[in-house]
């Protein structure tokens, strides 16, 4: 293979002729010289024909080991000969090195920039300072650019929010759905900015959206002609909080009927005498000595007339949680804390303890009922036996719970293909469709709107809807209710193809560069940065 030239080696295609190498102060000072042709004026594009001077400009170039390289190229400057033109000289441009008004190589600039997209500022300087390329935080900033928004807008879009600043600030991204790639992204989520994107970049012919209806108004203003698509992934996460709402609302049914089948298998003994125990009261656990404590100062502040945000920032809870404690009765607060407390070692014996505790009229041998127990199955300690007997006898024992599931475990069952269910997770769904009526038929409309869902059936959608108004739980037709009033776009969402899916992929990849700027990026460079890095 022939020798290559120095030029090859250090600029490869690159038109510049290497005079001299030489090593100063640890660093490779390169004395080059330009040898392209004229090049054009920057306004008028006339080819220059004649040189008006020429001067040597420094070069910063990428490291070469660990010595830093400086490049010092002699360049041209050309007369423009077009008198209608008003630049009257210009200097001569090398490409693949040299740029206007940079003192850094277009090789260096790339690595600069790419560094500045995955890093950002301050991180990015951090390791430019470890490869020994000298660029602060500001100069690497300033590199990034936005990628420029095209004119019109992709035929298939998709759309969908993120939070700049959780529960204060939200943000709009805006997808090429066939493409997979952001087209832009939007300071906030009002219909307003989105009508106007819409109206200046034409020709979204399909619109893929959740269920937000600013999104909605803004289609309906400025694209009216174009198709809205419900995204089916958003369809099945409205059904699914239906269906837990409405196993929430039945939960006294399933406990009810856990408590009669417990009632029938527990034990068979004869039936004791009635034995007056102290007045059952709630026992002082941290978390309802927490609820209680917490409901009197959001009552107290709502006394004085705060707001529900004052509130919030003053005890350092969610707006939600002050709302509920402000609607919500103390007893349903202190039940609910109640059931929140999980199930212990021995909680699936406490109803033979209660009865066997009764029977005894309260004088039974702590000793004899843990040896009965362990018998059973009990694995804890003879403590714990203790305890739940002095708390008997004070009246203070927390009533025995029936062993239902919670609302939210009912719900994944429900929603999840009868073919991926254990034996046993439909035995326990078996038994809590025989507890309550109105499960069942919840359970029976949601397994038929998945399936319309996963085979794209939306042409059976105003059937469902018509079957779930008339008689199905309020949850569940509350459901159906929006489903009609959204019917296009849900029609659409089940017979096509297109989804939000490339958008919600977008919208987990600007969460990962929130937490690596630290949250600390204003909106224009996390949106350069959305637009930039691939």
């Amino acid at each position: 293979m022939a020798s290559k030239t120095v030029e090859h080696v250090l600029f490869p295609g690159i038109d510049v002729r290497v005079e001299r190498v030489s090593d100063s102060s640890g660093s490779l000072v390169e004395e080059a010289v330009s040898t392209a042709r004229p090049g054009r004026c920057p306004d008028c594009r006339k080819q220059a024909r004649r040189v008006h001077s020429s001067y040597q400009r420094t070069l910063t170039e990428r490291p070469l080991g660990s010595r830093q390289v400086m490049v010092r190229l002699r360049v041209h400057r050309y007369f423009c000969d077009r008198r209608s033109c008003s630049r009257r000289t210009f200097v001569q441009q090398v490409g693949g090195l040299t740029e206007r008004h940079r003192r850094s190589s277009v090789g260096l600039t790339d690595w600069l920039r790419a560094i500045a997209v995955e890093l950002g500022g301050r991180p990015a300087a951090r390791l430019c300072h470890r490869l020994r390329l000298a660029a602060g935080r500001t100069r690497l900033l300033r590199l990034l650019k936005a990628s420029a928004v095209p004119d019109r807008a992709p035929q298939v879009l998709g759309v969908d929010e993120f939070a700049f600043r959780k529960g204060c600030t939200y943000c709009t991204v805006l997808v090429d759905v066939e493409a997979g790639r952001v087209v832009d992204v939007l300071p906030d989520r009002t219909s307003e900015t989105f009508a106007a994107w819409l109206a200046g970049h034409p020709g979204a012919e399909i619109i893929c959206r959740d269920r937000a209806t600013a999104y909605t108004k803004a289609v309906k203003e400025a694209a009216p002609d174009a198709l809205e698509v419900a995204d089916r992934w958003h369809l099945l996460q409205n059904l699914s909080a239906a269906v837990e709402k409405t196993c929430h609302q039945h939960r006294n049914c399933l406990r009810k009927h856990t408590e009669e089948e417990v009632a029938k298998t527990v034990m068979d003994v004869p039936e004791p005498q009635p034995m007056l125990l102290p007045p059952a009261e709630l026992p002082r656990t941290q978390i309802i000595e927490r609820t209680r404590h917490r409901y009197e100062d959001v009552h107290r502040l709502l006394e004085k007339g705060w707001t529900i945000s004052a509130i919030a920032r003053r005890l350092n809870l969610d707006r939600k949680t002050v709302r509920r404690f402000r609607d919500t009765d103390l007893d349903q607060m202190l039940a609910s804390a109640r059931d929140r407390r999980p199930n212990g070692v021995l909680e699936p014996l406490k109803a033979y303890l209660n009865a066997r505790f009764t029977e005894a009229q309260g004088q039974a041998s702590g000793i004899r009922l843990f040896l009965e127990i362990r018998e059973r199955g009990y694995q804890g300690s003879r403590q714990v036996v203790r305890k739940h007997l002095a708390a008997l006898r004070a009246g203070t024992a927390e009533p025995v719970r029936a062993d239902i599931p919670s609302p939210r475990k009912i719900t994944s069952w429900i929603m999840r293909p009868r073919d991926t269910l254990a034996e046993s997770q439909e035995e326990r769904l078996l038994q809590i469709r025989l507890a309550c009526p109105d499960i069942t038929r919840a359970c029976d409309l949601a397994r038929a709107f998945a399936d319309l869902v996963r085979h794209q059936r939306g042409y059976l959608l105003p059937q469902w809807i018509r079957q779930a108004e008339q008689d199905a739980p309020k949850p569940m037709s509350g459901f159906a209710g929006f489903l009609r009033r959204d019917l296009d776009a849900v029609t659409a969402g089940l017979t096509l193809p297109w989804s939000s899916g490339a958008v919600e992929g977008h919208v987990n990849r600007v969460k990962t560069l929130k937490r690596a700027m630290y949250g600390r990026a204003s909106f224009e460079l996390l949106r350069t940065r959305i637009l930039t890095q691939p």
